[in-house]
């Protein structure tokens, strides 16, 4: 296999704190994310992982801190700007609509590229038709190379989890991001399903070009497939480095591996 090649920063967080009512889940975190990579994010349960995706993806505000994207530094984005800039999203309890046939809900996650306005994209006419095709052409490919073609018409909640979760990663594929946030992508997941999700966010990471920051429990998983991995602990960051650096690293097998592992 071709080494890949790992760009510039595209994601930099610098010294960002938050508070909840005066509870800490993250004081002076700083990373960063290089294009093409996967960088994972890993720690006990309350390390503040999450919190530290949802001020990527601004659901939260730091009090602290900035994060810089393809060069421009905020200290605070809202979801929609930051869905319009390239960042995507899974999430941890799966939002997906469970009426909603599979291809609908991957559907949904083309809306942000949706140009004809509301009313010509329910009469279906003219160029919001033509739209409409081209954009469902896009869903297609996501749909047979998550190979989950034989579910195309199937709602979403007479799916098994494994597959549910599979939906959610297209979902987010359908906004083109240029950088994926995956938050516990193989959370209660068997090993086939791990192996399978791991084989996706490696194909998601060589073919469609995305950088990708996944949040998981899973060490062997992350050890696979990570380039970079980040380690937090109460909301603090204790390591930074390869797999086999944060492996290695004293503080990180005291904190998260434990005697027992």
């Amino acid at each position: 296999m071709a080494t890949k090649q790992i760009g510039d920063v595209i994601l930099d967080v610098k010294n960002i704190s938050l508070s909840f009512g005066g509870v800490k889940a993250l004081t002076d975190i700083s990373f960063n994310v290089r294009e093409h990579e996967v960088r994972a994010i890993i720690g006990p349960n309350g390390a503040g992982k999450s919190s530290m995706l949802n001020c990527i993806n601004g659901v939260y505000r730091p009090q602290q801190g900035a994060i810089t994207f393809k060069g421009q530094t905020f200290s605070h984005m809202d979801s929609h700007q930051v869905a319009t800039m390239g960042i995507g999203r899974t999430f941890q309890n799966l939002a997906l609509f469970k009426g909603m046939s599979v291809i609908d809900n991957i559907m949904t996650g083309r809306n942000l590229r949706i140009k004809s306005n509301l009313f010509l994209q329910a009469l279906r006419i003219g160029p919001a038709q033509r739209e409409e095709e081209v954009h469902r052409e896009f869903v297609e490919h996501i749909i047979d190379f998550l190979e989950i073609q034989a579910f195309r018409k199937t709602p979403v909640g007479q799916l098994p989890y494994g597959l549910q979760k599979r939906v959610d990663l297209g979902r987010a594929l359908a906004m083109e991001p240029q950088l994926l946030l995956l938050d516990e992508p193989m959370a209660g997941m068997n090993v086939e399903e791990k192996q399978d999700m791991s084989r996706f966010v490696l194909d998601v990471n060589e073919e469609f070009g995305t950088t990708i920051v996944l949040i998981e429990h899973d060490m062997g998983v992350v050890m696979d497939i990570s380039d970079r991995v980040v380690v937090l602990d109460y909301g603090k960051k204790i390591g930074d480095g390869t797999p086999e650096e944060v492996r290695s690293n004293e503080e990180v097998i005291s904190a998260y591996l434990g005697t027992g592992h």
